[in-house]
């Protein structure tokens, strides 16, 4: 067994990145611009938030954190998106999801420019990614791409099992998987809560990658020996033992499964870090066409 370690390949992405940005100042161009919306105060999201701007200084990057309280209206917030949209120095921003229940995600999403859709998200963004069209790839899935392809992992021809439908992981992850590029060329199954007869599609699996969204819901006797399992779950759970009062696990059960896979993603430090890096690949391209 192999880990899928998501924080070295990501080191590796944004030292490439931060040398990019150094020969773009060199020449006197424009330096990309990053900005996050952050609705509210969740604790996950302050983190995954702080975790970006973080890496937009570490590559050099300039980086806005535009902070808004929960009570915040459905207009104001579109508001809020239009201005950005109308900032000709932020190359792209994402709104962090999710957002309060009074606001309506999808309208959110559909206001952000698609120049500017550095999360990819945008039905224009998903569009273009189906019809194998340049844009900007969902920052989650086109971390795992990265982290198959960076890893050498073999996906032509392989049976891969997409646990999960999300729009934002499962549905874009099935596309890519099956597009005909490296990685890709794989055979793919989406898998779902109303799956029948998901473990014995599991147990197919040369490639599970798991959105399922529950804890620890991946067992040793759902995946085949020798299986690259990548899992794309995070949850905090209350640990009083731990500093911070809390553990963070995966979709998939770790300790159980690792020992009979090839290679495997951990969680933290797996698909998160790739995410991160992912958005910044995003916005160097979107700097770059401008």
């Amino acid at each position: 067994m192999q880990l899928l370690d998501g924080k070295i390949t990501s080191d590796q992405i944004k030292e490439e990145l931060k040398n990019k940005v150094e020969a773009i100042k060199a020449k006197g161009g424009k330096i990309p611009h990053l900005a996050a919306v952050l609705v509210g105060d969740s604790g996950a999201a302050v983190t995954y938030v702080n975790a970006k701007v973080k890496a937009c200084e570490l590559v050099g990057f300039k980086s806005t954190l535009v902070k808004l309280p929960d009570t915040i209206s459905e207009a104001d917030l579109l508001s809020k998106v239009a201005e950005l949209n109308a900032d000709k120095d932020i190359d792209g921003y994402i709104v962090q999801l999710p957002l309060p229940k009074h606001i309506d995600e999808h309208k959110v999403t559909e206001a952000i420019s698609p120049d500017k859709d550095v999360d990819g998200f945008h039905p224009t963004s998903l569009g273009r990614m189906v019809l194998n069209l340049p844009t900007y790839l969902p920052a989650t899935p086109y971390g795992i791409m990265q982290l198959l392809e960076r890893n050498g992992i073999e996906t032509a021809g392989k049976h891969c099992v997409v646990m999960g439908r999300s729009h934002i992981v499962g549905s874009p992850m099935s596309i890519l998987m099956a597009r005909n590029t490296n990685p890709g060329n794989a055979t793919v199954t989406i898998v779902h809560s109303r799956t029948k007869n998901l473990k014995e599609l599991t147990l197919q699996a040369d490639i599970l990658i798991v959105a399922i969204g529950k804890p620890e819901f991946v067992t040793a006797d759902m995946v085949k020996e020798g299986a690259v399992v990548v899992d794309v779950g995070i949850h905090r759970i209350d640990d009083a033992s731990k500093k911070s009062g809390f553990r963070l696990l995966g979709d998939v059960k770790f300790d159980e499964v690792a020992p009979k896979t090839s290679y495997i993603s951990p969680v933290p430090g797996g698909v998160g870090p790739m995410t991160i890096a992912s958005l910044l690949m995003n916005t160097l391209q979107a700097a770059a066409l401008k």
